[in-house]
């Protein structure tokens, strides 16, 4: 049993707390993870504040990097002292989706079996099935991806949420090819990513969209050829101007609202495709006429976790990254101590970073 400091939500809407956490040593397909940095992340954020189910206590975090500690009976996939990314989505290789050569829509994913606990016994619910906001953590094996470990843990645990959704959207929901016109609506850290992804894809134009200056100047930096303000501009109709009067091959929405959906709806090209990657609360409904969703031929898209296959994605990402041709550390706003997370969480909802990113 290990003893480390760890952040958790307590109940709903609380302030998050740094505690003791009782850490198990790895069981049969589990794994024990000595965290190095971990992405603050606005999924943290819903699980303190009940959206996401009211299991509390809550151990936080999710977007990791680390090192393998120690290995349960029987894991052969990582070994003690690798250099790993956490992820959400370890496939089981047996359900209908794996079987039909799609494990990137896993039915039936894997988590750690032994639960972390508070010093009284008290069984707490990981984030995501990883609980990162902890010196150390205990995830299933699968969980594990290893990648090179000449990159930066801070950057590249950010594979392990927002960014690889992001990324991901453009890269395998989208299928972004070169030439491609691409518009990303919404320029937060998913989003950005979309860029990064358009941009790495070969898309001729990628135009970004946001109410904010400041997100659509990170979203130059990442790619974007050309930005338009929805504060100021018709959204649709700037798109359509700068891809000719036809719209986008592809529109990206990233914001997860029905206003700016209906925005991606009418902003694509005939026989386009709209990919939903940002995330919508339960009471949300779409309204769109029946005759123009078959009118524009094409296709409807949502993005769970950029579609992506960890064992395959994150080692190729981690390389270009390596390589310069992929700039994760330009996701990276600020590094900061496991006690800052509350105020890490203020200035992401007030949009002045990408990522705040805990260093341990």
């Amino acid at each position: 049993m290990h003893r480390v400091r760890g952040v958790i939500a307590r109940s709903k809407g609380a302030p998050v707390e740094t505690t003791t956490i009782l850490v198990p040593d790895p069981g049969p397909g589990e794994a024990l993870v000595r965290v190095q940095a971990c992405g603050v992340c606005h999924t943290d954020l819903h699980y303190r504040e009940g959206g996401i189910n009211d299991e509390f206590p809550f151990l936080l975090g999710h977007e990791a990097a680390g090192i393998v500690e120690a290995v349960g009976p029987d894991v052969t996939s990582v070994a003690p002292g690798d250099f790993v990314v956490l992820n959400w989505r370890a496939v089981c290789g047996t359900c209908r989706a794996c079987k039909r050569g799609r494990p990137w829509y896993c039915f039936a994913t894997h988590n750690a079996t032994q639960p972390m606990t508070l010093e009284d016994g008290t069984r707490l619910s990981p984030a995501l099935g990883i609980g990162a906001f902890a010196e150390k953590t205990l995830v299933a094996a699968g969980q594990c991806t290893k990648v090179d470990p000449a990159a930066s843990p801070a950057a590249a645990g950010l594979l392990g949420c927002g960014v690889m959704a992001g990324l991901g959207a453009a890269l395998n929901t989208g299928g972004v090819g070169r030439g491609d016109s691409v518009a990303v609506i919404g320029c937060g850290g998913v989003g950005n990513a979309a860029v990064a992804g358009a941009r790495l894809a070969g898309a001729s134009r990628i135009i970004a969209v946001d109410l904010d200056d400041r997100k659509l100047e990170w979203a130059r930096g990442l790619g974007a050829t050309h930005t338009v303000n929805g504060r100021t501009e018709d959204v649709v109709e700037a798109i359509r101007e700068l891809t000719g009067g036809n719209g986008a091959d592809v529109v990206i929405e990233a914001v997860g609202r029905p206003e700016t959906y209906r925005q991606a709806f009418y902003a694509r090209d005939l026989a386009g495709t709209v990919v939903l990657v940002g995330v919508p609360t339960p009471e949300m409904q779409l309204e769109l006429p029946l005759l123009d969703v078959f009118g524009r031929g094409g296709a409807l898209k949502s993005s769970w976790y950029g579609d992506c296959l960890p064992e395959r994605d994150f080692p190729l990402l981690i390389d270009l990254y390596l390589q310069g041709r992929l700039d994760l550390d330009a996701f990276v706003s600020e590094t900061i101590p496991l006690d800052a997370i509350e105020e890490a969480f203020a200035r992401m909802e007030r949009g002045e970073v990408l990522r705040s990113v805990v260093v341990l």
